[in-house]
């Protein structure tokens, strides 16, 4: 069969019979081009109109009674911080999509990884379609990882790159990046939709069949997703995000999808001129810097995965020479702070009309979970009294709509590190003070209590 062409959103890979200047499927302008669509894969069934069927192993030659060693193997990359954000290390025939802003150090990072685990016995290969060979060559070395048995290639050509790995049998092949390859089969360009989605088709299908685990380095597009159709990250096993601002040493590995570990775990690294180092407690580095007797300031027990994490967040409440007062976050959600501001202003009788709002997550941290509700409201308090909070001082705690302050999970987990890092009292919900490890928890049912304390200690 001929190949026949399409029109297929860049955007979101939706395919469609016309052009139009407006995808509908979602809403991009624009994004609609023409592309050549090969013949289905498989060819023409055999002679006589019938296709050859397919002979596979059924379920009764698997060993369900066996000690789980084939289950269960993993590959370590060298990176303890990396391995945990995996669940443990690489698993054989896994397909990863590590995904980061430009210059964030996803190539740092993977040659690191690459090279340490060739360093310590696996068979690794990594494939750039961005740089030569002496540019990672050169990497390396800046590194110290120049006498690391890891093999290197630069190419584009898909063909050509599944050739080389079928022939080299590596254990752990890295594919730096995703968006660069292309396959003659298709007549899109390097980078499309079609070619992006072909190409990782065909190299989860490697993985699973060599039994090798493949690491795809994916572009960010302007709104931080990976650029490229959605099936992707819906093809791999897993789906890292590297994280953090280029003029901060902080980086951040999060896991937001993973078959073989925990999801939304997070691996903290801090780039340093041999590369990145891993930070083995990021509560202490996110605290380091912090100022003592500062109003607005207040630290966050949080979780991120099943590690516990404290962070500084930090507010700033100002009056505003505006006619619409700036309401300015970095590191959480801005809906979550709007609704914040209402309940302390409906149900606490708290005004910020007029006042400019500022609310910062230090260390380049982003917090997601409803958790941060009560930590968040604590330092907006603090800010708006001008009062300081004691810096042995913790909090956490989901604020509803009605004011009342209501449990979040692993209590236990964010009190015993507040502990272990000299924290004596904390801001909590009252069911929290069963679980506290010497800990004062000063249990607070509703914001309006939380506004009373801090008002009486403002005018002490």
């Amino acid at each position: 069969m001929p190949p026949s062409t399409a029109f297929v959103c860049q955007s979101c890979g939706a395919v469609s019979a016309k052009w139009s200047g407006r995808c509908e499927a979602c809403g991009e302008w624009n994004t609609v081009a023409e592309e050549t669509v090969a013949a289905p894969l498989g060819g023409k069934p055999a002679a006589g109109g019938k296709a050859r069927p397919r002979h596979g192993k059924g379920l009764d030659f698997v060993d369900l009674e066996g000690d789980g060693d084939v289950v269960d193997r993993r590959l370590p990359t060298g990176i303890a911080e990396f391995d945990r954000v995996l669940g443990g290390g690489l698993v054989p025939g896994s397909a990863i999509l590590v995904g980061g802003d430009p210059g964030i150090g996803k190539s740092t990072l993977l040659t690191q990884a690459a090279a340490l685990a060739a360093r310590a016995g696996a068979t690794a290969a990594y494939v750039s379609g961005e740089e030569a060979v002496d540019q990672i060559r050169g990497r390396a070395k800046r590194l110290g990882l120049s006498d690391a048995p890891l093999k290197l290639a630069a190419e584009t050509s898909l063909s050509h790159i599944l050739e080389g790995l079928k022939k080299e049998k590596p254990d752990l092949a890295v594919i730096d990046s995703i968006q660069t390859l292309w396959s003659d089969a298709i007549g899109a360009a390097p980078g499309s939709v079609t070619q992006v989605r072909a190409c990782a088709q065909e190299l989860v299908r490697f993985a699973k069949k060599r039994d090798t685990a493949v690491i795809l380095v994916g572009h960010v597009t302007k709104d931080g997703q990976i650029a490229g159709p959605r099936v992707v990250e819906h093809m791999v096993d897993a789906v890292l995000y590297f994280e953090g601002e280029r003029s901060n040493q902080f980086r951040i590995l999060r896991g937001v999808k993973n078959r073989f570990g925990p999801t939304d775990e997070i691996g903290v690294f801090e780039m340093q001129d041999g590369g990145l180092a891993e930070v083995a407690n990021p509560s202490a580095l996110f605290l380091g810097a912090r100022e003592a007797n500062a109003s607005g300031s207040v630290v966050f027990a949080g979780m991120e995965g099943t590690r516990p994490v404290l962070v500084e967040i930090q507010a700033l409440v100002a009056p505003s020479a505006l006619g619409t007062p700036r309401r300015a976050v970095v590191g959480w959600d801005s809906g979550r702070l709007a609704m914040v501001l209402a309940v302390l202003e409906a149900r606490c009788g708290l005004s910020f009309a007029g006042r400019d709002v500022y609310l910062n997550v230090a260390g380049g941290l982003k917090i997601a979970e409803p958790a941060a509700d009560l930590a968040v409201a604590a330092a907006l308090v603090s800010a708006a009294f001008d009062a300081a909070l004691p810096v042995d001082l913790v909090a956490f705690g989901e604020a509803s709509l009605s004011g009342e302050v209501r449990p979040v999970g692993r209590a236990d987990a964010r009190l015993k590190e507040a502990a272990k890092l000299g924290f004596k009292s904390a801001y909590a919900p009252a069911a929290a003070a069963e679980a506290s490890p010497g800990v004062d928890v000063k249990g607070v049912a509703t914001l309006g209590d939380l506004v009373a304390r801090i008002e009486a200690a403002a005018k002490q």
